[in-house]
C-alpha cells in the first residue's frame, strides 16, 4: 500500500489508482477509524411525522386482538337481544308485584269480586293490563273462576239460587265456559224449576202459546222447557213444546210460500233452537234452500242485466230494459242485496256525470231533472251536492254572449269554465271559516253528523254562498277517501263501532262504490272474530249483538251462520 500511495503522490494529476488493498488481512477486525479532523457526523433512522413504526410482528397482533374484541361486542349484543325478555324479567318491578301479591291475598281471604278495587278478580285483571302476558296473573284469574264455581255449588246447595247464579255467570266470563259451568247452570234452573208450582208454568205456557207468544224468555216454549228440565218425563210440558214446534213450523211454511226469505229464516232458526229434532226441520230447510237458489238465480240475473244497461248507456227512462229497471228488479228480489244498492248508486251516478255535462252546455232545465231522479236514488251523494250548487251558479252559462257582463276582477272561471258571483269581503270571510271548520270537522270524523256541523254540511253552506267555489266542491267530493282512510284506521284500532258509523257514511256519500262491498266483508269478520271472543268469555249478549251487526253487513255468510248455530245451541 505504500507503494501506490508513492504512485499516488508522484502521479502528477493527482490520480488515485485502483487496488485490492492487504489481501493477506482479510479476516483481520475492521480497526476504529482514526480523527481525520473533520465533525463527525451520525446518520438516525427516518422516523414518519405523527406515528411511529411499529415492527410488523406487533402490528399483526394487535390487527387480531382487535378483531375478537369486536367479534366478543358482536356476541354480547345478540345475546341482550334475544335474551331481552329474560333480562327485562330480571329488572325489579315494584308495582306488578305489589299488585299481585294483593290480588294473591284476597284470593286467600275469599274477596273473589267487587267493584272497589280490592277484589282478587279486580287486582288481577289490574295486573294483566300491566303485563298481558304475565302467567301469575293469568293463573290468578283462573283460580279464581274455579273459587267462583265452588261458591257457586256451596250456595246452590244451601238453596240460594240467585247467589249460585251469580257465582257462575262470574265464573263463565272467567273460566270461558266448561262442562263444570254448563252442569251447575242446569242445575240451577232445576232447582228454580223445582220451587215453581207445575200448575202455574202450565197455565202461564198455555196463555202465552194462545196469544201467539211462541218463543222469548217469558214465551210458551221457554217455559215448556223450564218445566222439562225440571222433570223430563213431564208429558204435559212434552205435548206442549211439541205445539210450539208445530206452530213455528207452519209460520215458517207459510213465509216461504209468501217468498218471505228473511222472515222463514228467522222462523227455521228459532224452532230448531227449540227443538233441534223436529221432525219438520228437514223439509223446511230443503224448501229454504231449493228458493234462496233460485232467488240467487234470478237476483243475478237482474244485476247482471242492470250493468250491461248501464254499460250500453241505457241508464234510465220508458220500459223495463234500463238499468234502472233491473236493478229496481234485483231489490225486489233482496231488499237486502248489497250488488243491488250499489247499481242504483251507479245509475245516480252516472245521472250525475250527465248533468254537469248539461250544466256545461247550458242546459239548467235537463240538469235539474237528471239531478232530481238522482236524488230519489242517493240523496246524500257528494257529487250530487257539489252538481246542485253548480246550476245555482251557471246563470252566466246560459245567457247570451250579448247579455253577459264582463266579470269583475275578484271573479275568476272554475275548472269547467263557469264564472263564479262577485263576492263581498264578508262573504269570502264567511266561505274561509266554513271551509276551515269543514276541514275541521273531516279529521275530528264528524263527516255527517252533527247537523249543521258536520263536514258534509259545511261545505254545502258554503257552496250555496258560491256554487262554483272550487275548494269546497273538491272538498265535498274528497269526502269519501277520507272516510275510507277513517274507517281503515277505526277497523285496524278495533273501534268496530266507528269503523259501522265510517261505512255508513260512505255508501250515503258515494253510494255506487265498488269497494264497498270488500270494506262490508272486512268489518264483518272483525265483528265475528269480536263474537267469538265474547261467546269464550261467556258475554252471550255481547256476542249476540256482534253477530247481529255482522248479519247486517254479510247475511248469507258461512260464518255468520255458524255463529248462529252456536248461540242458539244454548250455554
Amino acid at each position: 500500500m505504500s507503494g501506490n500511495r508513492e504512485n499516488h503522490e508522484n502521479d502528477p494529476r493527482g490520480r488515485t489508482e485502483p487496488t485490492l488493498g492487504d489481501i493477506d488481512r482479510l479476516d483481520a477486525p475492521t480497526p476504529t477509524p482514526s480523527s481525520d479532523g473533520l465533525p463527525q457526523v451520525t446518520v438516525e433512522p427516518r422516523v414518519s411525522r405523527g406515528r411511529t413504526r411499529v415492527p410488523r410482528s406487533e402490528s399483526g397482533r394487535r390487527g387480531w386482538l382487535m378483531a375478537l374484541l369486536l367479534l366478543v361486542f358482536v356476541a354480547l349484543v345478540a345475546t341482550v337481544w334475544f335474551k331481552q325478555n329474560d333480562l327485562r324479567g330480571m329488572l325489579p318491578r315494584t308495582e306488578l308485584n305489589d299488585v299481585l301479591s294483593r290480588a294473591q291475598q284476597a284470593l286467600q281471604d275469599g274477596r273473589l269480586d267487587g267493584q272497589d278495587g280490592t277484589s282478587a278478580r279486580e287486582l288481577y285483571q289490574a295486573a294483566v293490563a300491566l303485563e298481558p302476558d304475565n302467567d301469575a296473573a293469568r293463573n290468578g284469574l283462573h283460580q279464581v273462576g274455579r273459587a267462583e264455581l265452588s261458591q257457586g255449588d256451596t250456595a246452590l246447595e244451601a238453596g240460594q239460587l240467585d247467589q249460585a247464579a251469580q257465582h257462575a255467570a262470574v265464573a263463565r266470563q272467567l273460566l270461558g265456559g266448561g262442562s263444570d259451568i254448563d252442569r251447575l247452570d242446569r242445575a240451577i234452573e232445576k232447582a228454580r224449576a223445582a220451587h215453581l208450582p207445575t200448575d202455574d208454568l202450565v197455565d202461564r205456557a198455555r196463555q202465552a202459546f194462545a196469544a201467539g207468544q211462541l218463543d222469548g224468555e217469558q214465551g210458551a216454549g221457554a217455559l215448556y222447557q223450564q218445566m222439562l228440565r225440571a222433570n223430563p218425563d213431564n208429558a204435559v210440558a212434552a205435548h206442549g213444546l211439541n205445539q210450539v214446534g208445530d206452530a213455528l213450523a207452519e209460520q215458517a211454511r207459510k213465509a216461504l210460500e209468501a217468498k218471505q226469505d228473511s222472515e222463514a229464516a228467522a222462523l227455521i232458526d228459532r224452532l230448531a233452537a227449540l227443538q233441534p229434532n223436529h221432525g219438520a226441520l228437514p223439509a223446511l230447510r230443503a224448501q229454504q234452500a231449493q228458493q234462496r237458489q233460485q232467488n240467487s238465480d234470478a237476483l243475478d240475473e237482474a244485476i247482471k242485466q242492470g250493468r250491461a244497461a248501464l254499460a250500453e248507456g241505457r241508464v234510465s227512462g220508458a220500459g223495463d230494459d234500463t238499468a234502472l229497471a233491473h236493478f229496481k228488479a234485483a231489490l225486489a228480489i233482496d231488499p237486502d242485496s248489497r250488488e243491488a244498492h250499489a247499481g242504483l248508486g251507479m245509475v245516480a251516478q252516472a245521472m250525475i256525470v250527465r248533468a254537469n255535462a248539461a250544466i256545461e252546455a247550458g242546459d239548467r232545465s235537463q240538469a235539474a231533472g237528471l239531478l232530481d231522479q238522482a236524488a230519489a236514488l242517493a240523496p246524500k251523494s257528494a257529487d250530487l251536492a257539489a252538481a246542485r250548487a253548480r246550476i245555482g251558479a251557471a246563470t252566466a252559462t246560459t245567457s247570451s254572449p250579448s247579455e253577459k257582463a264582463a266579470p269583475s276582477a275578484a271573479a275568476a272561471p272554475d275548472d269547467a269554465g263557469l264564472v263564479s258571483p262577485t263576492l263581498s269581503a264578508a262573504q269570502q270571510a264567511q266561505i274561509t271559516r266554513l271551509l276551515q271548520g269543514a276541514q275541521a270537522a273531516a279529521t275530528r270524523g264528524d263527516i255527517m253528523l252533527p247537523p249543521g256541523g258536520s263536514a258534509y254540511d259545511l261545505y254545502r253552506q258554503a257552496l250555496a254562498i258560491d256554487g262554483n267555489n272550487v275548494e269546497a266542491r273538491r272538498g265535498l267530493q274528497a269526502l269519501p277517501v277520507q272516510v275510507t282512510q277513517q274507517f281503515n284506521q277505526a277497523l285496524a284500532a278495533g273501534q268496530l263501532g266507528r269503523a259501522t258509523d265510517m261505512l255508513a257514511n260512505l255508501a250515503e256519500l258515494a253510494p255506487g262504490d265498488p269497494a264497498q262491498g270488500a270494506l262490508a266483508n272486512r268489518l264483518a269478520g272483525a265483528w265475528l272474530d269480536q263474537a267469538d271472543r265474547q261467546l269464550a268469555s261467556g258475554d252471550r249478549v255481547g256476542a249476540a249483538q256482534s253477530l247481529n251487526s255482522a248479519r247486517k253487513l254479510t247475511p248469507d255468510s258461512a260464518r255468520v251462520q255458524d255463529m248462529a248455530v252456536r248461540l242458539q245451541g244454548g250455554p
